[in-house]
């Protein structure tokens, strides 16, 4: 399998999933920008959404949106536990943090990423991310990882947008259970070396 990414993006979360996993993958790193590949692809004629992450699988399908992305690679390796089973009430509730991730915190950082955007809509979208985080902080309160004892794949998306956070400066000190959960998350071998491969700390 091959993971076209871009260092700290959102495709950082299949990339801690997939080493995880144990799983053979190559890297391929895009500038999204010129939409082109670090070995001079054209990443349109790739992925034409010309967005990462895209994981290219060994029979040449394509997959895209990370959160699906990170349920395929769980998949392929039920024995290591990435994701409760299919069928299981814990299934849902994983999937659930997935979908909040996606659609409550990974969205609501993207303005904060564009020159274009109004200062003032910043400031109502970093007040909204807050009080998001202070929900993910609270189910933190009494567990290591979203799902319990068992890290799962929504813990590696979570973290990856996060990360966003403390990138932009945002004030988390407030939080600390998030903060221990980053701490926990920094610990991880896979996350060690996703990091160290992007070039990121």
């Amino acid at each position: 399998m091959k993971l076209f990414y871009k260092s700290g993006a959102c495709s950082l979360s299949p990339h801690i999933v997939l080493r995880e996993s144990g799983l053979d993958f190559t890297l391929s790193q895009v500038n999204l920008q010129e939409k082109s590949t670090e070995s001079g692809e054209d990443f349109w004629s790739i992925n034409p959404a010309g967005q990462v992450p895209a994981l290219l699988l060994d029979n040449d399908t394509l997959l895209t949106e990370g959160a699906v992305i990170v349920q395929y690679i769980a998949d392929q390796v039920p024995d290591r536990q990435l994701l409760p089973p299919v069928g299981t009430l814990s299934r849902y509730q994983a999937l659930s943090w997935l979908n909040f991730i996606a659609t409550e915190l990974h969205k609501g950082f993207t303005p904060l990423f564009s020159s274009e955007t109004p200062e003032a809509y910043k400031s109502a979208c970093i007040a909204k991310l807050l009080k998001k985080m202070g929900l993910v902080n609270n189910a933190l309160s009494d567990k290591p990882w979203l799902m319990g004892q068992r890290f799962s794949v929504a813990d590696a998306y979570l973290f990856t947008v996060l990360n966003w956070g403390y990138a932009l400066s945002l004030d988390m000190s407030q939080f600390e259970h998030i903060n221990a959960f980053m701490e926990r998350m920094r610990a991880r071998p896979a996350v060690v070396a996703a990091l160290k491969a992007e070039g990121l700390k």
